[in-house]
């Protein structure tokens, strides 16, 4: 049988290496399988399979400077999460016995004690050769780490298995998903955070515990995730689509979404696999060196963190290397085959599996011609001119360009708005409390921080996006809500104003780290206020957060900090004239648009009684992203004149998706509203056949289950409340930006038109704007 599709070329920017000790590492994995059950008898592998599979291989190559022990271990490991994958699909996913696969997960966790030296960690007998090599593995394995790792890699593991439910809840609704979800997804699923993991233990560099959360190591994990997942999923295709029915396959989800062919979904995925990979390489190399000196990390810990970087980046290359040769995969025939006879040096390398098979591959040359390290880099070309234009197309957008009007695809709304009664008076009340603020004042010895006015407030209507989300609020409650979106639109607009224009982000970063002091989690006392941004936040905060518990406090304030630090994001990503990556973007944008402070605020009457757990799990967060994400994509679409023509912004979708695609706006709307109502689809799939699941998983109670479902209606008023804004606010219509930009806040005191870096916008504005008139 044909192959689906030609392999495209591959973005290769580091050699791989092979660990001398593979063949100590391939007699070990195969008696240790055996002595766990795993071979003869299982009824899912053979020795032959083991063999041709050469999960020694892997890891001699995705870890090659590890040691002959350690290495042993690490490929036990990966001999262990493959047989689980196929383990399940043989006992669970082909049958579709998702209840038998529950019980076999829950047992799992049993077998990993993040305090193996607590007397009450004792871990049940093995019942199957899955839970034998579990146990077995998590003996040997966490000694030589910290708590805190133990706790990471056990939830990454968790993850790992957990959503395996996942993957067979999308086969039995015969449903392919939509590519963020996939993204999300993927990354549980699909183990390569859980690999993350492994390499800290096989390079010896654990990462700190204090930076593991930050943004650059998350995602440094992230991109490293997503490449290792992209890569896979265009080698395993047909394995995957032809044989096991799988629906979870990259090439699968863009053909799909797409409706393109398959050749040119798996382009695409390609292209999103070397957009990752420069996305790590862009966060190693400009943000990871400000995040050490910033918090003054140890010179040791330090080396630690370059040390998985690099771990990290042996893993890519080694990774790439063992797909075109394992017999697992489809791996014949693409574009990245070097020819032997060109090279001089190892044999073809994606014709291997082909010909001689792996069983008696003994190391990177094979009988075709000698080996050794540094071959890979001979045979393998670094980059791709598709690669390369991508990145220089990325980073030479011209900026203030007219566009035009916003173009607003078809969306799809199944809910319908209702509006607060208390919407006029909270107008009103909302323009004496931005005055009280200074909001709409230029700030003392700030230049250009006179951003909004009262004609520009009442303009941006704010309320009425309020009254829209919060429809049954009391006035207080809405007059709260109300000063949350405008106090973080007033914020979303000032940095740029302030800092953007002087590219002056130490500023921002000094403003950013103040505001904390004014969300005291404890009894902390309040700095006196010295601006209007520190005004409005601790009014807010003490007013939102009377009522609350310390646990409750303090995850409010956490969802502020995520938006304080996104914007800081925004500027960074300004400042270096780069259209975003279009995952990092995506992810970024929950955050940029406020979406967890404002789902925190729909969550505040809910009360003590759901688990936290609940929230976090792998359903919750599904609806409350994909509603994140339409949310969020509505202001993209509506705002693209605003943010392209008046502000020369790099932070937008429909723009992001022409980069990406290197195509016209069009078709990037179009993709763009394509996206937006997968997602709002999603949602509601959500609502329909997993939260049910979800409740039943949990015991939840009755009251449990109403508290959820009226958290799921506040987020259907927070969708439609948040789209009647943007159809009926006087923030993105081109009468009301010329107006603005040739009015601006402040004009009276300026005789004459602004200069500088980020002005061009407002001279483009007035000349436009008197040519009209």
């Amino acid at each position: 049988m044909d192959q689906p599709f030609d392999l495209p070329d591959f973005y290769l920017p580091h050699p791989a290496r092979l660990n001398p000790h593979v063949d100590t590492a391939r007699a070990h994995s195969t008696r240790w399988a055996r002595e766990r059950g795993m071979l003869e008898g299982s009824g899912v592998w053979e020795e032959a399979d083991l063999l041709a599979h050469d999960y020694a291989l892997l890891c001699a190559y995705t870890h090659p400077d590890a040691t002959a022990d350690d290495l042993a271990l690490v490929t036990d490991w990966y001999v262990w999460v493959f047989f689980f994958d196929d383990h399940f699909l043989e006992l669970y996913k082909r049958p579709q016995d998702r209840e038998a696969g529950r019980a076999h997960l829950d047992r799992l966790a049993l077998f990993m004690p993040t305090d193996p030296a607590d007397p009450a960690a004792g871990t049940p007998e093995p019942r199957n050769p899955v839970e034998a090599g579990l146990a077995d593995l998590w003996a040997r394995t966490v000694p030589a780490m910290s708590a805190d790792w133990r706790e990471r890699f056990a939830l990454s593991t968790e993850n790992l298995l957990r959503e395996s439910l996942w993957e067979l809840s999308n086969i039995n609704a015969g449903r392919v998903p939509n590519p963020v979800e996939y993204i999300e997804m993927r990354r549980k699923v699909g183990g390569a955070p859980w690999s993350a993991g492994l390499v800290e233990f096989a390079a010896r560099a654990e990462v700190p515990a204090e930076l593991a959360a930050t943004r650059p190591l998350c995602v440094l994990r992230d991109a490293f995730s997503d490449a290792v997942h992209l890569r896979n999923d265009l080698f395993s295709y047909e394995r995957e689509t032809r044989d096991e029915g799988e629906l979870s396959n990259g090439v699968l989800v863009l053909e799909t979404f797409l409706g393109c062919s398959t050749q040119e979904a798996a382009e695409s995925v390609n292209d999103l696999l070397t957009s990752r990979l420069q996305q790590f390489e862009s966060t190693a190399l400009t943000e990871l060196g400000p995040l050490l000196a910033e918090k003054h990390v140890r010179p040791d810990q330090s080396a630690a963190v370059l040390a998985y970087v690099k771990g990290l980046q042996d893993w890519q290359s080694g990774g790439h290397e063992w797909h075109l040769r394992s017999s697992r995969y489809m791996n014949g025939g693409g574009a990245a085959a070097p020819s032997t006879a060109a090279t001089g040096g190892p044999l073809s390398l994606l014709g291997v599996a082909g010909t001689a098979g792996l069983g008696g591959l003994g190391g990177p040359g094979g009988p075709g011609g000698p080996g050794g390290l540094g071959m890979s880099a001979a045979a393998l070309p670094s980059t791709t001119r598709r690669a390369e234009e991508a990145r220089a197309r990325s980073r030479s957008h011209v900026l203030f360009q007219r566009v035009g009007p916003s173009e607003i695809p078809a969306l799809d709304m199944p809910f319908t708005a209702r509006l607060s009664p208390h919407l006029d008076g909270a107008r009103e009340r909302l323009v004496g409390w931005a005055h009280r603020t200074g909001i709409l004042q230029p700030q003392p010895g700030v230049p250009h921080s006179h951003v909004w006015d009262e004609a520009l407030l009442r303009d941006i209507d704010l309320p009425l996006c309020a009254a829209g989300i919060h429809p049954d609020a009391d006035e207080d409650g809405l007059d709260l809500s109300s000063g949350w979106l405008a106090w973080g639109t007033y914020g979303d607009d000032y940095y740029p104003a302030v800092f953007g224009r002087t590219r002056d982000l130490a500023g921002a970063k000094a403003t950013t780290d103040r505001l904390p002091a004014f969300m005291p989690v404890e009894n902390d006392l309040m700095p006196p206020p010295t601006n209007a941004l520190e005004r409005g936040l601790a009014d807010l905060w003490l007013r939102t957060t009377a009522t609350m518990d310390t646990a409750a406090r303090r995850t409010f304030r956490r969802a502020v900090e995520v938006m304080l630090q996104s914007w800081l994001w925004e500027l960074d990503n300004q400042f270096h004239h780069r259209i975003p990556d279009p995952v990092d973007y995506l992810e970024m944008r929950r955050m940029t648009f406020g979406s967890d402070l404002t789902m925190s605020l729909c969550r505040l009457g809910h009360g003590p009684g759901i688990p936290p757990e609940v929230y976090r799990s792998g359903p919750m967060r599904s609806l409350e992203n994909s509603a994140a994400d339409f949310a969020m994509l509505v202001n993209d679409v509506f705002s693209y004149q605003k943010e392209i023509e008046f502000e020369g912004e790099v932070h937008n979708l429909v723009l992001v998706v022409q980069d990406f695609f290197d195509c016209g706006r069009a078709q990037a709307v179009a993709v763009t509203g394509d996206l937006m109502n997968s997602r709002m689809r999603q949602f509601q799939h959500v609502v329909a056949h997993e939260l049910p699941v979800l409740y039943d998983d949990f015991g939840l109670s009755d009251d449990a289950r109403r508290v959820l479902d009226g958290y799921v209606t506040d987020l259907e008023h927070w969708l439609s409340g948040i789209l009647v804004w943007h159809e009926d606010c006087r923030r993105y219509r081109e009468e009301d930006l010329l107006r603005h930009a040739a009015h601006p806040p402040g004009a009276s005191a300026l005789p004459l038109a602004p200069t500088g870096l980020g002005t061009s916008a407002v001279r483009l504005a007035r000349t436009a704007a008197a040519a009209r008139g």
